[in-house]
């Protein structure tokens, strides 16, 4: 993180199946494309050390991209002054919502116009500091009620479950920390 130090939270979502709900209306919103399995979707907010700082509302997967997900969670207005975030790919275009809110995204190449080696070079020390938030939802997913099938019958129950694990997460990470690697 010595090359970002501005950045205070590192945000990335998580999506998890969940079984087909009845009925054509009811599981069109569920529908994830990119996974191809009915999932809901949450929002992790994790520190530089991998410390879950904040989780949201799990939302129907399908029908909700991460950006309008962010949107709606407010993390960006809580940060205090001078205060960055750091996101992935799925995030471009927050600039276009939050242009005054320094957030340190990934660049993507467009058809005709590949990355430059400075900007790969960018994208690779983005990635080298992203790999916390991957990290903590390993730590996540190591609680089987978060890997497989959700199976609760109330879906609203899912954000209820995940922030539990969250604490657990952290509660773990305060006895054995995450691995640091070198810049």
């Amino acid at each position: 993180m010595a090359a970002f130090p501005e950045v205070g939270v590192i945000i990335d979502s998580k999506e998890q199946r969940v079984h087909r709900p009845r009925g054509y209306d009811a599981q069109k919103p569920y529908y994830s494309g990119k996974k191809k399995a009915h999932t809901v979707k949450t929002q992790v907010v994790v520190d530089p050390r991998g410390r879950i700082e904040g989780v949201s509302a799990s939302v129907p997967g399908g029908a909700n991209h991460d950006l309008p997900l962010l949107c709606g969670s407010g993390v960006l207005e809580q940060l205090a002054e001078g205060e960055a975030a750091m996101v992935d790919k799925g995030y471009v275009g927050v600039k276009n919502y939050y242009p005054d809110t320094p957030v340190v995204t990934p660049l993507k190449a467009s058809r005709g116009h590949p990355l430059t080696a400075e900007q790969q070079a960018f994208n690779r020390q983005v990635a080298r500091c992203r790999i916390v938030v991957e990290h903590t939802m390993a730590q996540l997913n190591r609680f089987t009620v978060l890997r497989q099938v959700f199976r609760g019958q109330q879906r609203g129950r899912h954000g209820q479950v995940i922030r539990v694990v969250a604490k657990l997460v952290n509660r773990r990470l305060r006895v054995k920390p995450l691995k640091t690697y070198a810049a």
